[in-house]
């Protein structure tokens, strides 16, 4: 048997062709609406180089090229020759055309396997009658990956899209790599992802709130649809089969957004194929947690199947003064009742009821000392009797398509998202002259959101010519009603040393308590163009914006209507070679609350971007690289001049530089790399003091590189280790008056499958990771002239037993 796994052959001798992966059906089942299925997928044209020559090594090229790992018994292919393949085709028909003239054909049956028989014979070796089945495993947009490089997204385009394809600069982080790096949370998985700065609060992390390419907060969708706000919600990276950053402004697909990008998070769905998996890690601060993932067929005569994600988990914070402990759980079913038809419903509920606080200390006891020195990376300025984080997030929705005929596939994608929030805690306000005395506040805040939202799409795929097109209309809706109170009560001045914990009843004053009710409708069309080797995709799209605040303190309401015409163009080439330049343009949108002296409403922020590159990602590889130059600006921003008069005049413009490789160099070996340089600031202002600053928490430079190795024979069989490094450079201010050092962690990760020992521990791993590892006290960033600031996380280390069957 010959084996062809991405730039690998080995040998054994079963008679059988496989494809690894999920089978077309499964994914045809699994995807959800706007994401790839089985049918799109066998629809999906590839363009292959494939030499002439031995047909054993023609289809260990067409394997790798397609995507698909090949086991096939040596008779079958032995003394045949291919005069080769180049060209753009439907994998089947690409098939057809390799193996003309050698005496074999191919026949692909309603599950989606494929039979290789020889046609002289009917059998698969010319002496067996057992034809040679293959199961399809192309990797689905949204689907599992194995390791850590994806070749597809669905967030660049909306549409099942090679990444190579992409004129824009994007990052996916697979299931695998936050399982090796054992991240606890979105931000975390993106640690290793260039131009992100993900932990800007240090350990107060409650909403992923992340900064790309000097701009905050980017905001988060979720299978595709928005999801809570940009400092409200946060989802469990345990139930995520992988997150994706499309990078700059992403209006033309998503409406109103942050112009460094948008953060796509892909739920884990049913995927036709039985796992079981259940892990239990222990770690530090009293870190207890349990997961488990079920998947499998309900009904087959049906096409029903079925999965099941949960996690909980429980530990200690600020050196066990408080916890955090939470409950999650995502079911989700998948119904096909034919192969034109798909239905997936799934469902999310978290309880944090106790889900951390969201402190911040002072320059002076963090960045430099105080006549005690400085603050204890632990320090809690809160009270048992007060501090408490009470979060619940529920959401509910479907995907459903519907493939008309070759060219039209209908979807519709709908989810509804409540999430509520209570916060209340005693927070650092102030450090008193001297520095031996805090000012406290007990704070309490209610976030409640409802929030729908649903996107329509139609697809085209049809040819003019020699040109292939690949059209995508759109009309989604947006409604959030968001529900927010904010009150304070001031304690006084202490000694930061021997703090009051029980502060008793407090009347707190009644600061913001309003209610918005927002809403979006956006109309757009893409059109992704495909002539031979290159790829253009051409953008547009208008959004219609209204909202309504309503203010309960004045019983008054502030409504305002916006409308923007967003759009992009971008264009990308693929050489032989893997070898892809590409340049893009693209806008987006903000609506800009309130109005200027004389009454009118503001415009729009709006944004512009000039990205350009080079991608390579080799079709006989499992690499992908990326580097980009871009020019990112923001005009019509809200300002204040000095008489505290708002002009809508304000532009700030980002530069920069980003590199990344994501790479299995070998099937043992597996390497990321990055580097990214950022030059984000002020180039207007109503106040000519602020021309010229850089922008707050953003690093100037960032630099990171991890590495595993799995060893798979010999003494070390079963044995993975694992390391990363991660350089995060100068930072400042939101007025440039402190200067926040770099800093340099490492982290490092240890597995053993116990398979290797016993076949009775089959299916069973224990993995041990350290996060900065040489337990670094660090400033993570600061604001506000240090009036704020946050300690990095220390030195984590976590040990989960995991087991599969």
């Amino acid at each position: 048997m010959h084996r062809s796994k991405v730039g690998t052959a080995a040998r054994s001798g079963l008679a059988a062709l496989m494809i690894t992966g999920v089978s077309m059906t499964a994914l045809m089942v699994a995807a959800p609406i706007g994401y790839a299925t089985a049918q799109t997928q066998t629809a999906e044209k590839v363009t292959f180089t494939v030499p002439g020559g031995a047909l054993e090594n023609a289809l260990l090229t067409f394997g790798r090229q397609a995507n698909l790992e090949i086991v096939y018994p040596s008779a079958l292919t032995a003394g045949k020759t291919v005069s080769g393949l180049n060209g753009t085709y439907l994998i089947d028909d690409a098939l057809t055309r390799l193996l003309a003239g050698t005496g074999l054909a191919h026949q692909r049956g309603a599950d989606g396997s494929v039979t290789i028989y020889d046609q002289a014979t009917g059998a698969s070796d010319g002496t067996q009658t057992a034809p040679v089945v293959i199961e399809s495993r192309i990797e689905s947009a949204t689907g599992p990956v194995e390791g850590y490089v994806a070749k597809r997204s669905i967030s660049g385009t909306k549409t099942n899209t090679a990444l190579k394809e992409i004129p824009q600069s994007i990052s996916v982080v697979t299931a695998d790599q936050i399982e090796d790096q054992a991240a606890g949370s979105v931000a975390e998985a993106m640690r290793y992802t260039p131009g992100v700065l993900t932990e800007y609060r240090g350990t107060s992390n409650l909403h992923d709130e992340m900064f790309v390419r000097g701009f905050s907060y980017v905001p988060r969708y979720v299978d595709g649809l928005n999801y809570g706000l940009t400092s409200l919600g946060q989802i469990d990276p345990y139930l995520l089969e992988r997150v994706e950053l499309l990078r700059g402004p992403s209006s033309v697909l998503f409406g109103q957004a942050n112009p460094g990008g948008v953060v796509n998070l892909t739920t884990k769905r049913p995927t036709g194929e039985t796992k079981r998996e259940v892990e239990f890690s222990v770690g530090t601060d009293n870190l207890y947690s349990v997961g488990g993932d079920i998947s499998g067929v309900l009904l087959a005569d049906k096409g029903i199947d079925y999965r099941v994600v949960a996690k909980g988990l429980t530990k200690d914070e600020f050196g066990g003064e408080m916890e955090q402990n939470r409950i999650a759980i995502a079911p989700s079913v998948s119904w096909t009742p034919n192969e034109d038809t798909m239905l997936v419903v799934n469902a999310s509920y978290q309880n944090d009821p106790d889900g951390g606080l969201r402190p911040f200390l002072a320059g002076q006891g963090s960045l430099y000392p105080t006549p005690y020195g400085y603050f204890p990376r632990n320090f809690w300025a809160g009270a048992y009797d007060f501090d408490k984080h009470e979060r619940t997030q529920f959401s509910f929705g479907y995907s459903l398509e519907h493939a008309v005929n070759d060219v039209v596939t209908l979807r519709q994608n709908a989810r509804y998202n409540d999430i509520e929030s209570t916060l209340d805690q005693v927070i650092l306000n102030s450090i008193k002259a001297g520095g031996t005395q805090i000012n406290r506040l007990a704070t309490h805040s209610d976030d409640n959101l409802n929030q729908y939202v649903v996107d329509n799409q139609a697809e085209f795929n049809f040819d003019t010519g020699i040109v292939e097109h690949k059209v995508l209309g759109g009309l989604d809706y947006k409604y959030q009603l968001y529900e927010e109170y904010y009150g304070n009560y001031n304690l006084g001045d202490e000694d930061w040393r021997n703090l009051t914990r029980y502060i008793g009843n407090v009347t707190l004053s009644d600061g913001t308590n309003q209610e918005t009710e927002s809403s979006q409708t956006g109309l757009y069309l893409q059109d992704q163009i495909k002539i031979d080797r290159l790829n253009v995709v051409l953008g547009l799209r208008h959004d219609w914006a209204e909202s309504a605040i309503s203010k309960r303190k004045t019983n008054t309401t502030e409504e305002q209507r916006d409308h923007a015409l967003t759009g992009r163009a971008g264009v990308i080439y693929n050489f032989d070679n893997g070898i892809s330049p590409f340049a893009s343009y693209s806008t987006s949108f903000e609506p800009a609350s309130g109005t200027d002296s004389d009454g009118n409403a503001f415009d729009p922020v709006e944004a512009e971007q000039y990205e350009g590159g080079i991608k390579y990602a080799p079709d006989d590889g499992r690499i992908s690289v990326t580097a980009t130059v871009y020019q990112l600006t923001q005009e019509n921003i809200v300002t204040y001049d000095d008489s505290s008069t708002k002009r809508q005049i304000g532009e700030i413009r980002g530069r920069g530089f980003e590199f990344e490789v994501q790479a299995e160099v070998t099937p043992q070996l597996s390497v990321l790399a990055s580097y990214s340089r950022n030059n984000t600031k002020i180039t207007d202002d109503a106040k000519a003091a602020n021309i010229g600053l850089k922008v707050a928490n953003m690093p100037e430079e960032q630099a990171t590189l991890w590495s595993k190795y799995s060893f798979d024979s010999g003494t070390f069989d079963g044995l993975a280790v694992g390391g990363g490094v991660r350089y995060t450079g100068v930072s400042t201010d939101s007025v440039n008056a402190v200067e926040v050092p770099d800093y340099t962690l490492f982290d490092a990760m240890l597995s053993y499958d116990l398979g290797a020992l016993s076949h009775r521990f089959d299916g069973m791993e224990l993995q041990l990771n350290a996060n900065n590892l040489l337990d670094d006290t660090y400033v993570a960033s600061c604001t506000r002239a240090a009036w704020a600031c946050w300690y990095g996380p220390g030195r984590t280390v976590t040990a989960t037993l995991r087991y599969n069957w």
